[in-house]
């Protein structure tokens, strides 16, 4: 029997943009047209995210390191500056994608579990130099959030 190599259900959640102060940044997405749905500070403690969307589907997120912290983002933002930082893949399946990732040879990296979703990394080191999040959203995801559904491209997780 072969075996199945197909990804499960995918597609672009949002893009990420590491900047000093989402306050400074996020000007910019307003004169834009996006709208501010959402803002906390991340599970590992070093740095807040925010969401915005722009029409019904298209979503950025800013990141910028909390006051005082050292961390991967305080590095990268020293060495790159602001900018284009990653690329978040929605999967139906996280364990499934990472399967198939990784028996095409592709590295996976930095695979975590929280509450309400699971996370895994394609590093930059690939082709495209992107940073790819792979992201699984749970049960419960939208509903301790106040955005709530918004948070899903389209109102709905896959």
């Amino acid at each position: 029997m072969e075996e199945n190599r197909e990804l499960p259900a995918t597609r672009v959640d949002h893009v990420g943009i590491a900047v000093e102060s989402i306050e400074s940044a996020e000007a910019l997405l307003f004169a834009l047209g996006c709208e501010k749905i959402h803002e906390e500070a991340s599970e590992y403690g070093s740095f807040t995210w925010a969401t915005y969307v722009l029409g019904g589907a298209s979503r950025l997120e800013l990141i910028a390191p909390e006051d005082g912290s050292e961390s991967f983002l305080t590095e990268y933002l020293e060495r790159e500056g602001p900018g284009l930082h990653h690329v978040t893949l929605e999967v139906s399946d996280l364990e499934r994608a990472v399967e198939v990732l990784e028996a095409d040879d592709v590295p996976v990296a930095e695979r975590a579990e929280f509450d309400h979703w699971g996370e895994a990394f394609v590093p930059p080191s690939n082709p495209t130099g992107a940073l790819f999040q792979l992201m699984e959203y749970y049960d419960g995801y939208a509903e301790h959030r106040e955005a709530g559904r918004r948070l899903f491209v389209d109102g709905e997780r896959l």
